[in-house]
């Protein structure tokens, strides 16, 4: 796969990605509205496929990110090292009332016929007031990365952010990195900055410069303005949606090498059928189906992401990377919380078997 993507051999880092941290309170089964205490659990779309690589793929692996010095900032850059991940921080500081903050996400669980329900306080967010200039990304990329990320959710947060990452993925380019992004369109972000309309347009100004894309129809749709099939029109596991609109992803981003996404289709909150599918340079290559007994499903699209992107840049073969990604974001949703808690020979044993055999 190096060859088609041109992946340098060593770096520094082997993947580095920008986008906000930030704390998500699960308070498990129960609703917030009736919760007495919280887990907390160190996300942010960009950040969690930095972690699983680090964590789980054994990459070195970076963040650039804002952070706010008082406690919950804290906090987060302990559970960054935690997880292996060096940071870059455009440091922020808290007035001991207001803020800059760091955001919170809101998550349960669900159960069972009840959805996951999950809104946010992003109020006065550190990652919002993030510019262009505020990273020495020339310094950065010249001391070697490999594979840098970026993601439609940080994008979404103020019109500086979107300027950030082009400026960002400029800069990658110019140094010979791989890039990708995800998607990650969030109707509910977008519609305090324009809506659909403004997300094609900052999506379109960000997708010319990506090597690797990651997003299902809907987000094509409705982030890239391509038109599709009616995505509600057959099963959520038939590739045939998805594959059926790589022409027009082509034909309008010809930069674009590879498109990825999983395919879950959702019995219950923890009951899934999942796999994934990925157009490589004109062929499609899917991952088996699994049944999956779900434990917390936040985090699965990263998992697959972070697990994909380690199998091209360890060389493995377009169906091995597909199934690596498949596999690692299988394994994330029996974990709490949004990163991985898996090991490689985790992953590998079930890309091989698809099950959970015992391991002895």
């Amino acid at each position: 796969m190096s060859f088609l993507l041109k992946i340098p051999a060593a770096g520094r880092f082997d993947f580095l990605s920008l986008g906000a941290l930030v704390h998500r309170l699960d308070p498990g089964i129960v609703p917030f509205q009736k919760a007495t205490h919280c887990d907390i659990h160190v996300s942010g779309g960009e950040f969690n496929c930095a972690a699983n690589l680090s964590n789980c793929f054994g990459m070195n692996t970076a963040i650039a990110s804002a952070m706010v010095d008082y406690p919950i900032g804290d906090l987060i850059a302990e559970r960054v090292r935690a997880m292996g991940v060096a940071p870059f921080y455009k440091r922020f500081h808290h007035d001991g009332s207001r803020g800059p903050n760091m955001a919170t996400v809101y998550s349960d669980r669900g159960f069972g016929s009840r959805g996951p329900v999950v809104f946010y306080n992003r109020a006065n967010e550190a990652a919002a007031m993030l510019k262009p200039g505020d990273f020495d990304w020339k310094t950065i990329f010249d001391d070697g990365v490999r594979w840098f990320h970026s993601g439609g959710i940080f994008s979404s947060l103020s019109e500086t952010t979107s300027q950030l990452v082009i400026e960002a993925m400029q800069a990658a380019k110019q140094a010979g990195v791989v890039t990708s992004f995800d998607l990650n369109y969030r109707e509910k972000l977008w519609a305090a900055m324009g809506g659909a309309a403004r997300a094609q347009e900052v999506f379109r100004s960000i997708v010319q410069y990506v090597d690797v894309l990651v997003g299902n129809e809907e987000d094509l749709q409705k982030g890239l303005g391509l038109t599709g099939p009616d995505v509600a029109a057959k099963s959520k596991l038939d590739p045939s949606l998805f594959v059926a609109m790589m022409e027009g992803v082509k034909q309008r981003f010809p930069n674009v090498s590879i498109v990825a996404t999983t395919l879950r289709e959702v019995h219950s909150t923890n009951r899934h059928t999942w796999s994934a599918v990925a157009w490589i340079d004109g062929k499609a290559y899917r991952a088996p189906a699994a049944e999956l007994d779900v434990y917390d499903r936040i985090g699965g699209g990263d998992g697959f992401a972070s697990g994909f992107f380690y199998g091209l840049m360890a060389g493995e073969s377009p169906q091995a990377a597909v199934n690596l990604g498949w596999a690692h974001g299988a394994l994330l949703t029996t974990f709490p919380g949004d990163t991985t808690m898996a090991t490689l020979g985790q992953v590998r044993s079930f890309a091989a078997e698809g099950s959970a055999r015992v391991q002895r």
